[in-house]
């Protein structure tokens, strides 16, 4: 049985090869600021979804279909971050210097441009690789799907900077738009590229969605506690921030009115933040056990992700559907 490990570093061979080989052009130092992120690793969660659920249910003849669109979703999701870098202010991702801080903003800005066009470009070039032109024209409105809903997501979690009224409920809602949209868009793109019916296409992308929001509850709590050696980030990089992640919306519903005073002052935009500041937060997530909570919904939502996989009984065989189900703990038990 393959270790999920395993799969995602097969499959990011496969698309990395497939973008470094097609990537290409002039002016260098644009092409460069492109592919600066890709070049220094990541998950691939995203491509291996789609290029995962693909073979799944339609064989490796719909694997081979589903590259162009994999590598669609990956390069849309590196043009998000590098402008997300830009708007959080980020240094660092992925263990390296992030484009912004290397080439400047107005080239990071390009550079996430060209990400966002080649992304379409290669939705276009799927028909080269077997998709119809009909398979083809429903992974295009997928993916713009996608891309709407993450920048309405990341417009949300703008305003919350300056809002401490957030509800549980409006911080999950960000999060379906700015994390969910686009895992949903990746197993979308593998059903359709396996010809599936549109209530498994449908099936999957709420399989992918639910993923999405348990991948970013895990990816709140590694932002203060992770190690960061292995997340790539310096540690209560998010603290530092000042985000309104799960785990600072649970101490503030749980805190006294001293210490929630505290965290409200100390992760306002304006106040310096001191390491000792910082630490003392990450300290009360603990004793508010704001972190067991959030991680407890994350696997709430892994759980429903594993309920819509039994739904395949029928459609794929029990070890496809024991890979789903491996991939849902994954998202909630990674270290990075």
């Amino acid at each position: 049985m393959e270790d999920i490990e395993y799969i995602l570093l097969k499959y990011a061979k496969i698309i990395d090869h497939y973008i470094l080989e097609r990537l290409t052009g002039t002016p260098e130092e644009l092409y460069n600021a492109a592919l600066h992120l890709i070049k220094a690793g990541g998950k691939r969660l995203r491509p291996t979804l789609t290029l995962l659920v693909a073979r799944l249910l339609g064989g490796v003849e719909a694997e081979s279909r589903a590259t162009p669109l994999a590598a669609a979703v990956e390069i849309s999701h590196n043009f998000t971050l590098i402008h997300d870098d830009i708007m959080d202010r980020d240094d660092y991702r992925r263990g390296v210097p992030t484009v912004h801080r290397l080439w400047g903003e107005s080239w990071a800005i390009l550079a996430g441009d060209l990400l966002h066009a080649y992304a379409y470009k290669f939705v276009v070039n799927s028909v080269e690789y077997g998709l119809g032109k009909s398979e083809s024209h429903e992974a295009m409105k997928i993916l713009t799907t996608a891309g709407i809903k993450v920048s309405r997501g990341q417009a949300y979690d703008l305003l919350f900077e300056k809002k401490w009224d957030i509800r549980v409920i409006d911080y999950l809602d960000m999060v379906h738009h700015k994390t969910g949209a686009m895992l949903e868009a990746s197993a979308k793109l593998g059903a359709v590229a396996a010809r599936a019916s549109s209530d498994i296409v449908e099936l999957m992308g709420q399989y992918g969605g639910l993923l999405g929001v348990a991948f970013q509850i895990r990816d709140d709590y590694l932002g203060v506690f992770g190690d960061p050696g292995k997340t790539g980030k310096p540690i209560y990089s998010d603290l530092r921030r000042g985000k309104k992640t799960l785990l600072v919306l649970y101490t503030l519903s749980k805190a006294s009115q001293e210490d929630r005073e505290f965290i409200i002052k100390t992760l306002s935009p304006d106040t310096a933040k001191s390491e000792e500041d910082i630490a003392r937060i990450a300290q009360l997530i603990k004793e508010y056990k704001a972190d067991i909570e959030a991680m407890n919904l994350a696997r709430v939502y892994v759980e429903r992700a594993k309920e819509i996989v039994s739904e395949l009984r029928g459609v794929v065989d029990e070890n496809s559907r024991n890979i789903l189900l491996r991939l849902a703990d994954y998202v909630v038990s990674r270290e990075k």
